[in-house]
């Protein structure tokens, strides 16, 4: 007879369920109003903070994050509060020095945050050593995570030995992280089962993305094998990219030796509050989160293939998903079969991104890929390939010591840099974080001009258009018959067309507009379109973030001239002959699109 052992219960809710299908855009005014009721659930814990939502309520929706987490805190009083923290990354895309990794974790348990389930992205424990050693003397639950993936070194006999170097380090539990939906049910009941009689003092914990279709049966097999908890999401925002249905879950296992005791009906009513606040960030949604059994090819992770496809949307290449979802388990065995999870996801993704739309594998090479490369952010898995290792780095010498042994502290520099604009600790961590979107979000917060990214009319509602002459709904009539058209994005205009996403009559269409004729306005950046052999331009649009030459300098063919940034990735951008430079026509901070001359070297 089955022994009986109440599974507790985990929901994602306020964090991955919203990064996984909305690109992490909800806002704190829709998870307050529900706060009362996520409180009298039971749940072990709820799921509120890190992974993306940082950088989102700082780049997008312009919301203080340390000031959502004293808020949910505030109206959560009885639920233990749970944050993703990626090692010695934190919440960036970089390593950190240890003192910076020791303030965060401080500050973030001061906070509210009551367990940190901290992961590496290479599965090199030597980059959580700082971050778990954080979490316990701040007095809080330290949950140690195995980044799941498949691949020739991924094995059960790797991962538990990986769980054993951190049960050495002081965690509280073991967190499996299958973030692409890779795990089946049969591996995760093997899985489980030999953490489980390897290290039978640690809850073993099951988070999986549905995004293959089995999440349900991978947690069934993992609780039927010892797992002592599962990761779930309201149903109204569960399935596909993101995880199992609560409601489900609950449902499945109510009156069995495994009944989680959460009450179904006031869930319910939870996920009816969810399911239309869901209808707020339509934008957001992509046919690219259903379930979609291609990811046991790929392995992109949920929140991935949200944020990529509404990259790709933006930059008005929608329509080459297809082509970067094959590059993508291409580039990552290159790299050694890294885990694809933040921030090699974004790292592996962009690289692949580049790959096809420069038609020409490895012509641009992302600095974080160089990094990469180097071994800065920890060991690979497996070798990588040591042709594109030096096409990337050349000679350069590639580190094998942990990468933060070489970051000298940098916490007080951090704060001399921000100055006055951090009216406290928190605030400077946010600098941290992200340098330039932090200190922009500081400046705007000083100037009281913050200003969240504009949301679409819901369809079918009325609406007034902020901007005279500028419609973004209509009707039109065709022979008689009538059409409600809503526009729904605009992608970028390349080799003379531009992608248009609309609804027509409610069915989301891709529309391709080539120009014969236009009427350009103010807004146009001026420059104009590269043709010379010296002129140097960008083959993605993104930002400026550093321009290295000025008028006069000499440049060798090849040599970096600008530094940008798209999809949160860096490239340097090369001259394309030696010469003089003649011009310069941007800089730091500027916006850049396809083809535009920003620089004029001359031969």
């Amino acid at each position: 007879m089955t022994a009986q052992k109440k599974i507790s219960v985990t929901d994602t809710i306020l964090r991955d369920a919203h990064q996984s299908l909305l690109a992490t855009r909800m806002r704190t005014e829709d998870m307050l109003p529900i706060c009362d009721k996520l409180d009298r659930v039971g749940y072990w814990s709820l799921e509120v903070w890190g992974g993306a939502t940082f950088d989102a309520c700082v780049r997008f929706l312009k919301e203080d994050p340390w000031q959502r987490l004293r808020q949910l805190k505030a109206a959560l009083p009885n639920t233990r509060l749970q944050m993703l923290l990626r090692g010695q990354n934190l919440l960036g895309y970089r390593h950190y020095s240890d003192d910076v990794v020791e303030a965060f974790v401080a500050k973030a348990a001061e906070n509210g945050i009551d367990v940190f389930r901290i992961f590496d992205a290479m599965n090199d424990v030597r980059n959580l050593e700082t971050a778990i050693r954080a979490v316990k003397k701040a007095g809080k639950h330290a949950q140690g995570t195995i980044a799941y993936t498949t691949s020739p070194v991924h094995t059960i006999d790797a991962f538990v030995e990986q769980a054993r170097k951190m049960a050495a380090m002081g965690i509280d539990s073991i967190a499996i992280k299958d973030m692409a939906g890779l795990l089946t049910p049969y591996a995760t009941g093997a899985l489980v089962k030999a953490l489980k009689e390897a290290l039978p003092q640690l809850d073993v914990v099951v988070h999986s993305h549905d995004t293959a279709g089995v999440a349900s049966m991978c947690q069934l097999k993992a609780v039927e094998n010892g797992a002592d908890r599962i990761d779930t999401a309201i149903s109204s925002m569960a399935w596909g990219t993101s995880h199992p249905g609560t409601e489900s879950m609950v449902a499945a296992l109510r009156d069995t030796p495994y009944d989680t005791g959460l009450d179904l009906e006031l869930l319910q009513e939870i996920g009816l509050y969810f399911y239309a606040v869901r209808k707020k960030y339509h934008q957001f949604e992509s046919e690219f989160t259903g379930v979609d059994t291609r990811v046991q090819v790929n392995q992109v992770p949920g929140g991935m293939i949200s944020n990529l496809a509404n990259q790709l949307k933006e930059q008005g290449a929608l329509h080459r998903m297809d082509e970067v979802l094959a590059e993508i388990p291409k580039v990552r065995q290159d790299l050694g079969f890294p885990p694809l999870v933040t921030p090699t996801s974004q790292i592996v993704g962009t690289q692949a991104f580049f790959n096809v739309l420069a038609g020409e594998r490895y012509k641009t090479i992302t600095n974080e890929v160089k990094l990469y490369l180097q071994g800065r952010y920890g060991q690979a898995p497996a070798p990588v390939c040591e042709r594109l290792r030096f096409m990337a780095i050349g000679s350069e010498e590639v580190i094998e010591c942990r990468p933060a042994d070489l970051i000298a502290p940098e916490l007080d520099k951090l704060r001399k840099e921000v100055g006055a604009l951090a009216k406290s600790e928190e605030d400077v961590l946010t600098y941290a974080m992200f340098p330039d979107i932090g200190r922009k979000f500081l400046e705007e917060r000083e100037a009281g001009t913050l200003q969240p990214e504009a949301l679409l009319p819901i369809p079918g509602t009325t609406t007034s258009v902020a901007q005279e002459g500028v419609p973004t709904e209509f009707v039109i009539d065709v022979h008689g018959e009538t059409y409600r058209v809503d526009i729904t994005g605009v992608g970028v205009k390349a080799e003379g067309k531009r992608h248009f996403y609309l609804s027509i009559d409610g069915m989301p269409e891709e529309v391709v507009f080539e120009a014969l004729n236009e009427f350009v306005g103010g807004g146009s950046s001026g420059r104009k379109q590269a043709s010379a052999p010296g002129d140097v331009s960008t083959t993605m649009p993104g930002n400026v973030v550093d321009v290295l030459v000025k008028v006069g300098d000499t440049v060798k063919a090849g040599q970096p001239v600008l530094v940008s940034e798209a999809m949160k990735m860096e490239t340097e951008i090369q001259a394309p002959i030696a010469g003089t430079v003649k011009a310069v026509h941007v800089g730091k901070g500027d916006r850049v699109n396809p083809g535009e001359v920003l620089i004029e070297i001359e031969a």
